[in-house]
C-alpha cells in the first residue's frame, strides 16, 4: 500500500524490522515485549474486537480509494450455480437448469465492464462475492471486457481460493460478516441479485431493507429470474399480511437477461432515499 504522508518520526515499519533483531534475552522473549501492533495473539484478544472491526473497513477502504474506484455494481448470486459446460455435474435438476443464469451473469459484467472503461474505469466496477458460481461468472464477465472487478471474500470453515477472475489487487478477505456487507454496499450505484440460498437471500433482503427504511439510496435494485424468485418468496403474501407496503414491491424488478437489466438501470428514475415509509 502506497504512504506518501511523510513525518519526522521513525516509521513503524523500521521499529517493527529492529524489533526482530534484538539479542535474545527471557525478556525479549516474553510476549509482554513484543510490539502491540506487530502481535497477532495481542491483536486477536476479545477485547482488541472493535479495533479488528476498524481495520476491516479501513484496509479494503483506503485500498479501493488508492485505486480510485468510485463506484460499484453490486452481484449477489449463488456460489453452487455451475456454468452451462458443468451442468451435469450439478446436485440438482433445478440447479442445472439455473445454469442459464450463469452465462447471463458474465454476460451482464462484461457490458457494465465495457461502459466503465469507456468512462474512466473507476466507475460502476463489478463487485462480488469473490466465490464461485454467480461470483466468478461476474468476475469473469469483466475479465472478458479486460477491465478490473473486485472480490469481497469471506472467511468460511471450508475455506476456499477466491476465483481466478478477481482482479488481485481488489481481492480482499473478511472476517466480519457486516463489515463485508457495509463494503458491498457502500459505493452501490445498482444491485443485481441472481438465484442463490441463505448467503443470497440475506445479502438481498438487508439491502432491500436499508433501501425500505431510506437509510439507503433507492438505487436500481434487479432480481435475475422472476419464476425462481416467485416460487419462492411469496412477495404478494407480504403486501396483503400488511407486513410490508405494496409500494415496496416497486423497490426492485425482475429481469431475464443482461440486456434487459441494462435497461432498467439506464431508466430507473429517481433514485433519492425515501424520506417516509409507506404504511408507518
Amino acid at each position: 500500500m502506497k504512504d506518501d504522508h511523510k513525518t519526522p518520526f521513525r516509521d513503524a515499519h523500521t521499529d517493527r524490522d529492529t524489533a526482530q533483531d534484538v539479542p535474545d534475552t527471557p525478556q525479549t522473549r516474553a510476549p509482554a515485549y513484543r510490539l502491540a501492533f506487530a502481535d497477532d495473539d495481542f491483536l486477536c484478544r476479545e477485547e482488541l474486537r472493535p479495533v479488528r472491526l476498524q481495520l476491516e473497513l479501513l484496509k479494503p477502504q483506503m485500498n479501493l480509494d488508492e485505486y480510485g474506484v468510485q463506484s460499484t455494481i453490486v452481484m449477489f448470486g449463488g456460489a453452487r450455480i455451475p456454468e452451462p459446460a458443468q451442468k451435469d455435474k450439478a446436485r440438482t435438476k433445478t440447479l442445472a437448469d439455473l445454469s442459464s443464469f450463469y452465462d447471463e451473469a458474465r454476460e451482464f459484467a462484461r457490458l457494465m465492464t465495457e461502459r466503465s472503461k469507456a468512462c474512466s474505469g473507476r466507475e460502476n466496477v463489478i463487485v462480488t462475492g469473490g466465490g464461485p458460481g454467480v461470483m466468478e461468472a461476474g468476475n469473469r464477465g469483466a475479465v472478458d471486457a479486460g477491465g478490473v472487478s473486485i472480490g469481497l471474500n469471506i472467511v468460511l470453515p471450508h475455506e476456499q481460493a477466491p476465483n481466478e477472475y478477481v482482479t488481485p489487487d481488489l481481492c480482499f478477505n473478511f472476517h466480519y460478516f457486516a463489515i463485508r456487507k457495509m463494503h458491498f454496499l457502500m459505493r452501490a450505484h445498482a444491485i443485481c441479485v441472481f438465484p442463490g440460498g441463505f448467503g443470497t437471500l440475506d445479502e438481498m433482503f438487508e439491502a432491500l431493507t436499508l433501501i425500505q427504511t431510506g437509510r439507503m439510496d433507492r438505487v436500481p435494485f434487479l432480481l435475475f429470474g422472476q419464476a425462481f424468485w416467485e416460487k419462492i418468496i411469496n412477495w404478494e403474501a407480504l403486501s396483503d399480511a400488511g407486513t410490508i407496503s405494496a409500494e415496496d414491491l416497486d423497490l426492485f424488478r425482475f429481469v431475464e437477461t443482461a440486456e434487459q437489466a441494462i435497461d432498467v438501470i439506464d431508466n430507473w428514475g429517481d433514485v433519492s432515499c425515501r424520506d417516509s415509509i409507506p404504511g408507518r
